[in-house]
């Protein structure tokens, strides 16, 4: 198949008019089979991949339910996010196995949806005073020996954890992790030198910046300054219109550079769903609107109730350039978890993922596998 007429995504150039080839499920310099696709006016981009998000469409990744799952990745699939790495719930370890090893099945027998690459276990290795709409009575310490058992459990799955750094045995547990996984640090109490020592001992990403954590001031800088200090590090944006100011997703931007921020949506089982009230991790969330709140703890955020290609149209929205918003939930999240050598790119040889926009930055075709939805 060619792709014509449209606003190609480069990763050096920005948008370039070109045709883009597929042959078959990848990414070519030409094309055999003499189909073409009309992008005339329209922007072409890689399928993009979610990091963070824990459900939609009614179902939750938490639920450790097979058809929950396969209906997440068909809704994420029909929004143009054609990887998706599903974050797990501070949870006990039996239920967290559970998924894991759901996780692990779903990776060899779906035949379609978005392409299950990874799992982020977002919990249980939190600080209770931070824990946001985790469930505190699930909490447990920083436990290398336990995220081995998850991660065999997942068939090597689980590619992303987050860890409160402050947290006795944190350390350890990020020199040994670190072999293994993505570290990132989350809902924490760290202060900037304790923050800095996790990254200097190779935890290299940040969950949901400014979410979970304490603040970025001129003096206590947080993680928020030692992810900023810290070159190696990419940090998480919920770019929903809730979570973060316009004003902070810009400065987030130019502090870090559009190559270290990695947009997510955190989205929620409500995500696609009519206003009412949904459980979550054990307890119950209401959403009324663009805002899903613990329906004991009106105040208190649960997560998002955007999709991650509505992040992308919120962030140019707020004034971030589409290029930048594009590599910020294309390629910055697949190199996070080491899948940027098969997706998250236009270039030959890589999946044949492809969402195409319209001059609104609606999405108007998905292209997965090299076949148009």
């Amino acid at each position: 198949m060619r792709i014509t007429g449209g606003q190609v995504f480069d990763l050096k150039e920005g948008f370039v008019r070109r045709e883009l080839c597929l042959d078959g499920g990848s990414i070519a310099g030409a094309s055999a089979d003499g189909k073409t696709y009309d992008a005339k006016g329209c922007y072409v981009i890689p399928g993009l991949t979610d990091v963070h998000f824990h459900g939609c469409q009614g179902a939750d990744f938490s639920d450790g339910d097979p058809q929950g799952l396969q209906t997440m990745a068909d809704y994420e699939l029909r929004r143009g996010v054609t990887q998706i790495c599903p974050a797990g719930m501070t949870l006990l370890e039996d239920q967290l196995t559970k998924i894991c090893r759901m996780a692990a099945q779903h990776k060899k027998n779906s035949t379609s949806g978005a392409e299950l690459v990874g799992v982020h276990l977002e919990g249980p290795f939190l600080s209770y005073a931070k824990k946001g709409a985790q469930n505190g009575d699930w909490l447990h310490k920083p436990d290398a020996d336990m995220l081995k058992r998850l991660i065999d459990a997942s068939d090597g799955l689980v590619k992303l954890v987050t860890v409160a750094a402050e947290e006795p045995g944190a350390m350890e547990f990020i020199e040994r992790a670190r072999e293994w996984v993505t570290v990132s640090l989350g809902h924490t109490t760290a202060d900037y030198d304790t923050a800095m020592k996790a990254y200097e001992l190779g935890a290299s990403h940040a969950t949901h910046l400014f979410n979970a954590m304490p603040p970025f001031t001129h003096r206590a800088p947080g993680v928020v300054g030692a992810a900023a200090d810290s070159g190696h590090v990419r940090v998480e944006l919920i770019c929903d219109g809730v979570h973060i100011h316009p004003a902070v997703v810009r400065a987030v931007f130019k502090l870090f550079g559009a190559g270290r921020v990695v947009l997510i949506s955190d989205s929620l089982r409500c995500t696609g769903m009519p206003d009412g009230q949904y459980p979550f991790g054990g307890q119950e969330i209401v959403l009324k609107g663009n805002r899903a709140t613990l329906a004991h703890e009106p105040d208190t955020l649960a997560g998002s109730v955007t999709d991650l290609m509505g992040c992308v149209k919120t962030a140019a929205q707020f004034g971030i350039p589409l290029h930048d918003a594009v590599r910020a939930a294309a390629v910055n999240p697949a190199k996070a978890i080491g899948i940027f050598g098969r997706y998250g790119s236009l270039e030959p040889g890589k999946a044949a993922n492809v969402a195409v926009l319209d001059e609104n930055l609606e999405l108007k075709d998905v292209i997965f596998r090299g076949k148009v939805l």
